[in-house]
């Protein structure tokens, strides 16, 4: 059977998941990683149960002959340059959110992945949760009707007790506390929504607490956003609360609503309106990379490569759109207005990867 050999580059907490996500996957595997550390190939090998060459120059990664498609796992500000050098290197492209630092970069990557007939995919991985495959379902069967309002909110304290921290609270590495984390609440309305999103209006602040005082950046927002088809959302992205993780989802529709695991649908007889229903599924309750849905997504993006066609849910033009859409955000709390998100690179936005 051919395979997907994969390179990863970058070796922290995300890399580790993705070694482990990866050898469950059908038709692929790890076969190298890079990072400016060095390692012990037989320290790996006892980690993670399988060979693994290592490097510490990018430029050999890119010439391994036995590595097809390069995994980028370092923090985001050189996430552009990998992966342009990847795909001008003949390799298909797996990155982890956020694709770049601003939408230029975003697009730069576009066009590498264009011009060398390459794949890419972007770790928005919530898209291949049993909770969010769930929803996607009852929204494509009507069990909501047409929806009309949603709230996606994503609350989690990133702290000294995060692995991530001390690169995360740089402004150059984070961002903004929609690029760092709060896209994946942003990507998931934009999953469920089924309308462009042409207009947005952001919010930003911070915490009082010492214990998120090293941010460089505003730590909350709160953006509303206005769709192609009039309908309206609002996303709220917190990395200074200190409370538990908690992805908050909130839809509704014109024959019902759903909240978190709990849903009313007109579409079925006997259902009361004063009590929710239960829905069966694994929220998603942890940001612990270790619980991330790679699995299914890596199975995609392994499918994609073999049969040269765009993965599902993820692929680079999917998330091109959501970045698009944040940058536009971050833009509107950045200037005090209302952006419009045709605003953010208008005349190259038609030249991105399909």
């Amino acid at each position: 059977m051919k395979q997907v050999r994969v390179g990863i580059v970058g070796y922290g907490w995300a890399a580790a998941a993705h070694i482990e996500a990866f050898k469950a996957v059908e038709a692929a595997s790890v076969g190298a990683i890079c990072s400016r550390r060095d390692h012990d190939p037989a320290q790996l090998e006892a980690e993670h149960g399988i060979p693994l060459r290592c490097y510490t120059d990018f430029d050999a990664l890119l010439a391994d002959p036995k590595i097809d498609a390069i995994d980028i796992c370092t923090p985001p500000s050189s996430h552009a340059d990998l992966a342009v050098r990847a795909a001008d290197a003949g390799k298909h492209v797996l990155i982890e959110k956020p694709i770049a630092m601003n939408f230029a970069d975003c697009l730069r990557i576009a066009e590498a992945l264009e011009r060398n007939q390459v794949q890419g995919g972007v770790c928005f991985e919530c898209r291949f949760s049993k909770h969010f495959s769930l929803v996607r379902s009852m929204i494509d069967q009507g069990v909501l009707g047409d929806l009309h309002y949603a709230e996606v909110d994503y609350y989690h304290g990133i702290g000294p007790w995060y692995g991530q921290f001390p690169w995360n609270v740089k402004k150059e590495h984070g961002g903004s506390s929609l690029l760092t984390a709060g896209c994946h609440a942003l990507d998931a309305m934009l999953y469920f929504m089924d309308s462009p999103a042409v207009e947005v209006t952001s919010y930003s602040t911070r915490s009082q607490s010492p214990t998120f005082a090293p941010y460089e950046y505003d730590t909350t927002s709160t953006t509303l956003l206005r769709f192609e088809n009039g309908h309206v959302g609002k996303v709220a992205s917190i990395v200074d609360c200190l409370q538990p993780y908690y992805f908050h989802l909130h839809l509704c529709g014109s024959q019902g609503s759903l909240l978190d695991d709990k849903f009313y649908s007109e579409k079925f007889d006997g259902l009361v309106k004063d009590k929710w229903s239960q829905l069966h599924t694994a929220l998603i309750d942890s940001g612990d990379v270790a619980d991330h849905p790679y699995q299914p997504q890596f199975q995609e993006f392994t499918r994609a490569c073999l049969e040269g066609t765009p993965m599902a849910r993820t692929d680079f033009a999917t998330a091109l759109e959501t970045h698009r859409v944040l940058f536009a955000a971050d833009q509107s709390a950045a200037e005090g207005r209302s952006v419009r998100v045709s605003e953010v690179d208008p005349s190259q936005v038609a030249q991105s990867h399909r």
